[in-house]
């Protein structure tokens, strides 16, 4: 699709047009794309406490279909939020979180963050965020590197 559609502006006006076309189509096809990779899987651990296993990125494409996912309404008093499996991609991603959290607090519930990456953390402090982060579950991920093998 979109290399035709790039042929066709590219006959009827310049190749640098037709690159800034193609360009800003293949950013839109992948935002539609990938906003609907989110999915949530519920586990309810007992009368008052569940934890929502969320996966797939968490961006500006992603939002309105995360906030559709909860029901604050019917959750219990406690909500863990994992994000093991997800990673917030901009900062539509962290309002999305914000304002999923006022939902909840709206109902006088409380909602725990967990798995979050470290950069996430520091925008939702930075944010005065009321979400409660659960800090000592965090894995730390290295990375093995053998630097004999570089030349300097």
């Amino acid at each position: 699709f979109v290399i035709i559609l790039v042929t066709i502006v590219t006959v009827y006006s310049d190749l640098a047009v037709a690159v800034v076309v193609g360009v800003i189509v293949s950013a839109l096809v992948f935002a539609w794309r990938t906003s609907k990779r989110v999915s949530i899987r519920s586990e309810e651990i007992d009368a008052n406490q569940k934890i929502y296993h969320i996966r797939g990125p968490l961006f500006f494409g992603s939002t309105a279909n995360f906030q559709d996912m909860f029901s604050p309404k019917d959750d219990p008093a406690v909500v863990v939020i994992d994000f093991l499996k997800c990673r917030v991609w901009d900062h539509s991603g962290l309002q999305a979180i914000e304002a999923l959290t006022e939902r909840y607090a709206r109902r006088k519930k409380t909602i725990h963050l967990r798995h979050l990456s470290p950069d996430c953390k520091v925008l939702l402090h930075k944010a005065g965020s009321m979400v409660e982060l659960i800090p000592d579950e965090d894995p730390d991920y290295g990375i093995a590197v053998d630097y004999d093998d570089y030349d300097e």
